[in-house]
């Protein structure tokens, strides 16, 4: 590990950022957490609300499985402690938005303990600069409602649809120091939640946000007074509101103030954080164990059921794909950063193995560089996302074999490669209809050769009298000649020998 050498430079001298996260992350699930409305996003206001949300007299939460099944099989991804035994209290004060009119979530007994997320900040050397941020524990807890001011002049409309919905909320240790470690423990953390299944990671649609706890000190000092950034929900805008609040901070010291224990909002379009209101303590929310809620007891083998689930996760993914694939460690780190990408490489991976008759190491170098190079290009240029290609792993796999087994060309493979994007036919269909096979056919390859050679004898006047480099130009030529059909390593031996002569 490498300490950070980000620091603010004030009138005084230098300072440092200390950074803590709480990640409210909506889990994955067939209802919310004590009822069984649907979590739709999208859907119509208060078309998600069951009586139980609404708080109608009479009505009991029940714990819904499902929820505490993901929040457990997360904490175990992130080699937290499992808790047992915890318990539900009642958070307390008047949210407009939520009709019980207090929250119900963890405080005292959460359900998962302390953890780690191991991050990176250089992504062409994974291994360059590592940190273990710690995780102080995860709670699960009911998420409110969503008032909406924007429907009348004179009226505030309220839409329950979020109202009970189950959230988990991860609570990381004040280890951060810069923006960079900031952002780059957000995306670590949304990785593993999406590989685990127990989180989309959707940020955009607020079913990921993070509140950002910030406070500055001389660097090495005692901890200075926090302020928490609330519901910021991207990982650029964290980077940014930390940026802003830090620089705040300082000049608020510097010019004799004091930094207040407060709640603020990150303005996106001034990119600048503004006071909501004072910051409350623990004891202020009078928390107490909720009545209407049995603790929850974890037998073993459910613990064990929830191990058995997980997935292979980023980290091991990203050394395997390096030590029995044999990719670059910049490669194996793309292509695990997210779950939906690893998932599609190995499909690929599987079915080029599958059509070439070769083991899975022989093909993983083609397969990942195509994937990086070629398709994340060409669906950056087209504005869609991996999961909206026009191009199946399937597909991909066909037009790699025809590489491998030398019926077209690289430069060939990026023609039909763009036919497919545009037509959605298969790579072999493409090479038929059009005539694109690549050609070994010596007697037509030595004629255009002999062709070029009689244009160029300028070119083959100075090759011959040792300037070797044009040696190139000579293959460019005849490749061009032919349309790019001509078999490379063909051209090549065939060249040598008529330059020779």
């Amino acid at each position: 590990m490498t300490e950070s050498t980000y620091r603010i430079q004030g009138d005084t001298g230098e300072w440092e950022v200390v950074i803590g996260l709480e990640v409210h992350a909506q889990v994955t699930s067939n209802a919310k957490l004590f009822s069984g409305a649907a979590t739709d996003f999208g859907a119509e206001p208060n078309s998600q609300v069951s009586l139980i949300d609404a708080a109608m007299p009479g009505m009991l939460p029940t714990p819904n499985k499902e929820c505490i099944r993901q929040a457990v099989r997360t904490g175990m991804a992130l080699g937290a402690v499992i808790n047992k035994y915890s318990r539900f209290d009642r958070k307390n004060y008047f949210y407009a938005d939520l009709p019980q009119g207090y929250q119900i979530s963890q405080l005292y007994h959460p359900i998962v303990g302390e953890g780690r997320i191991e991050i990176s900040l250089d992504e062409k050397d994974p291994e360059a600069f590592t940190k273990e941020i710690g995780i102080e524990r995860i709670h699960v807890e009911q998420d409110a409602g969503k008032l909406m001011h924007d429907q009348h002049p004179t009226r505030s409309y309220v839409d329950l649809n979020r109202a009970g919905v189950a959230l988990m909320e991860i609570v990381s240790r004040p280890d951060m120091r810069s923006p960079a470690e900031a952002g780059a423990y957000v995306k670590k953390l949304r990785s593993i939640l999406r590989y685990v299944g127990s989180c989309d990671g959707n940020m955009e649609e607020g079913s990921m946000r993070a509140d950002v706890n910030v406070s500055v000190r001389k660097p090495g000092g005692a901890f200075g007074t926090r302020t928490e950034t609330k519901n910021v929900n991207s990982v650029r805008f964290v980077m940014a509101a930390i940026e802003y609040e830090a620089r705040r901070q300082v000049e608020v010291i510097e010019s004799g103030g004091r930094i207040v224990q407060e709640t603020r909002l990150f303005d996106p379009d001034r990119g600048e954080t503004r006071s909501m209101r004072s910051k409350e303590d623990a004891h202020d929310y009078r928390y107490f164990p909720d009545p209407d809620l049995l603790p929850l007891i974890l037998e073993d083998s459910f613990l064990d059921e929830c191990q058995a689930s997980l997935p292979e996760l980023p980290d091991a993914k990203r050394r395997r794909y390096e030590s029995e694939l044999g990719l670059s460690a910049y490669n194996a780190a793309v292509l695990t950063a997210d779950a939906e990408t690893a998932r599609w490489f190995e499909a690929l991976l599987a079915e080029s193995a599958r059509v070439q008759a070769k083991g899975e190491q022989e093909v993983a170098r083609p397969a990942a560089n195509w994937l990086i190079s070629d398709l994340y290009g060409a669906l950056n240029r087209l504005g869609k996302e991996l999961g909206e290609s026009p191009v199946s792993p399937v597909q991909g796999a066909e037009l790699l074999a025809l590489v491998a087994d030398g019926t077209i060309s690289g430069p060939l493979a990026k023609q039909v490669f763009e036919i497919m994007l545009e037509t959605g036919d298969s790579a072999p269909k493409i090479v038929e209809d059009r005539g694109l096979k690549q050609t070994s056919d010596t007697g037509a390859i030595e004629a255009v050769i002999a062709e070029v050679l009689a244009k160029n004898p300028g070119q083959l006047e100075q090759y011959r009298g040792g300037k070797e480099a044009l040696f190139g130009f000579f293959v460019g030529q005849t490749m061009k000649a032919m349309g790019g059909k001509a078999n490379p390593a063909v051209v090549n031996e065939l060249l040598k020998k008529a330059l020779a002569g």
